[in-house]
């Protein structure tokens, strides 16, 4: 069963990487989590599970789709096992990209991490608040 997550990152800055930056290298390794609920949520993704990409920073919108094509592994690139990656590939970019005011708009969306936790950067997408975001992209 494929499981469904949230991904942030800054588009821009120093560790900036824009989702059109993927969409231009078609493959990533997703790191630099270290806060620890947001790890324990990306011990849990799968390799072909679904990510939406989120740009935070002035954007705050969920701008596009990712696909993990493995499963979690320790980052080679840190000293502790504890920190971990996963590799994603670039799968669409949103006609319309959703804005977190929409989101908060939305009722059924209330108790979602996102809304609650804004400093998570790795979390759960409900089933139904996938679907949502996909057909607010498509408007």
């Amino acid at each position: 069963m494929v499981n469904y997550w949230l991904a942030k990152q800054e588009p821009s800055g120093p560790r900036g990487y824009h989702i059109l930056d993927l969409k231009k290298d078609k493959t990533t390794v997703w790191d630099g989590i270290h806060n620890n609920l947001a790890l324990k949520h990306m011990r849990g993704a799968k390799k072909d599970d679904q990510i939406m990409y989120y740009h935070t920073g002035v954007e705050k919108q969920v701008v596009g789709l990712m696909t993990i094509t493995s499963d979690p592994y320790p980052n080679p690139k840190e000293n502790n096992k504890r920190f971990i990656v996963v590799d994603v590939k670039f799968k669409k970019l949103f006609k319309n990209p959703v804005t977190l005011d929409e989101m908060k708009l939305q009722k059924s969306f209330k108790n979602w991490e996102l809304l609650r936790i804004m400093r998570l950067s790795f979390m759960p997408v409900p089933k139904n608040i996938w679907k949502i975001i996909l057909k607010l992209s498509d408007k």
